[in-house]
C-alpha cells in the first residue's frame, strides 16, 4: 500500500539508551545512518548519542510542545520517499514520551513503519525485582498535581498485578508517602539512574523508599515497583520479590541495601532510621540474627 500524496517513506521507532551510550544497539546505528532525519526530544542529547557512535544525521527537535506544528514536516519528508528516526531522550517513543501522533499518521498515509527495539526502564526494573513471571500494570507517571495524584492511586487501590511507576526526582518522595497512605506499606523496589555510573536500587517496602530518599537531594530518572494488593493486609505488605517474602529483620535489610550497592556505613544508617534503634542496638540484632540463622 503507498501514500496517495507521494512515494512511500519509512518511519523507524528507535530504542535509545536509557543512561549507558553504549546501549544503543547496532541495529539503531544502521536505521540513524540510512535516515534523512531524526526527530528527537532534545537535539543536545540526541547529538551526544550520535557523536558516540560516529554519526551525524541531521536531527529535527519533536516533543510534545511541538508534535502538531513539527508533525506535517515529517510527513512530507515521508511523502518523499524519505526515511525517518524517531526516537525520545531515552526508552522507546511512544512509551511515557511523544510518539504516537507520528506514528498513527505515518500509518494512516501508508508509510513503512519498522520498531528497532532497544532499552527500557521498565524490563530493566522488572528484570531485577525477583517477581516470579507474570503480568504487571504500567503506570508511568502519575499527575503532578496532588489531588489527582491521589486519586489515580486510588484507583488503583485493588489492582492484584504489580504496578510499575515513573516518578520525577523532585516528587518521589510526595508519590511515595501518597501511595504509602493510600496503598499501605507494600513490598516496593526502587531504580534510579539505572545503567548509569551511579545506578541504585533500593529493595523493601514503601517505607523503606520513603526512608532512602526523605531529606536527601536525589537526582536522576526513577522507576519504582510496588507489590499488587493482596488477599489480605499482611499479603499485600509482602516484600517484592520471591527471594524477600520472608518477614525481614534488620539484618537482613542491611544486606539487602549493601547487595543493591549501599555501602555499609549508609546501608547501617538507613535501617537505624527506619527502625527507631540506635546504631548499638541495630549492631546486636544483626549479631542476634546471624547466631539465629
Amino acid at each position: 500500500m503507498g501514500s496517495e500524496r507521494g512515494a512511500r517513506g519509512t518511519l523507524y521507532v528507535v530504542g535509545t539508551p536509557i543512561g549507558n551510550l553504549d546501549d544503543l544497539s547496532p541495529r539503531a546505528v544502521e536505521a540513524f545512518a540510512a535516515s534523512d532525519l531524526i526527530a528527537c526530544e532534545d537535539t543536545r542529547r540526541s547529538r551526544t548519542l550520535l557523536s558516540r557512535h560516529g554519526l551525524t544525521t541531521r536531527l529535527v527537535s519533536y516533543h510534545k510542545f511541538n508534535e502538531m506544528r513539527r508533525l506535517p514536516d515529517l510527513l512530507e519528508t515521508l511523502d518523499r520517499g524519505g526515511r525517518v528516526s524517531l526516537v525520545s531522550d531515552g526508552g522507546t517513543p511512544g512509551i511515557s514520551d511523544p510518539g504516537a501522533r507520528l506514528v498513527n499518521a505515518a500509518r494512516s498515509a501508508g508509510h513503512v513503519l519498522v520498531p528497532i527495539p532497544g532499552a527500557s526502564a521498565i524490563t530493566a526494573l522488572l528484570s531485577v525485582s525477583g517477581l516470579d513471571p507474570g503480568p504487571f500494570t504500567f503506570i508511568g507517571f502519575l499527575p503532578h498535581r496532588k489531588g489527582e495524584r491521589r486519586r489515580a492511586l486510588e484507583s488503583l487501590r485493588a489492582e492484584p498485578r504489580p504496578l510499575l511507576f515513573f516518578e520525577s526526582p523532585r516528587r518521589v518522595v510526595a508519590t511515595l508517602t501518597d501511595a504509602l497512605e493510600i496503598l499501605g506499606d507494600r513490598g516496593a523496589l526502587l531504580g534510579r539512574e539505572m545503567t548509569k555510573v551511579h545506578e541504585e536500587f533500593v529493595a523493601g517496602t514503601v517505607r523503606t523508599l520513603i526512608a532512602a530518599f526523605e531529606g536527601r537531594e536525589a537526582r536522576g530518572e526513577i522507576a519504582f515497583l510496588l507489590a499488587g494488593a493482596g488477599p489480605s493486609p499482611s499479603a499485600a505488605a509482602a516484600p517484592v520479590g520471591p527471594e524477600a517474602r520472608p518477614r525481614e529483620g534488620p539484618g537482613r535489610r542491611v544486606r539487602l541495601l549493601i547487595e543493591s550497592g549501599v555501602d555499609r556505613k549508609e546501608a547501617m544508617r538507613r535501617v537505624a532510621r527506619e527502625t527507631g534503634l540506635s546504631r548499638r542496638d541495630l549492631y546486636r540484632m544483626i549479631l542476634r540474627e546471624r547466631e539465629e540463622e
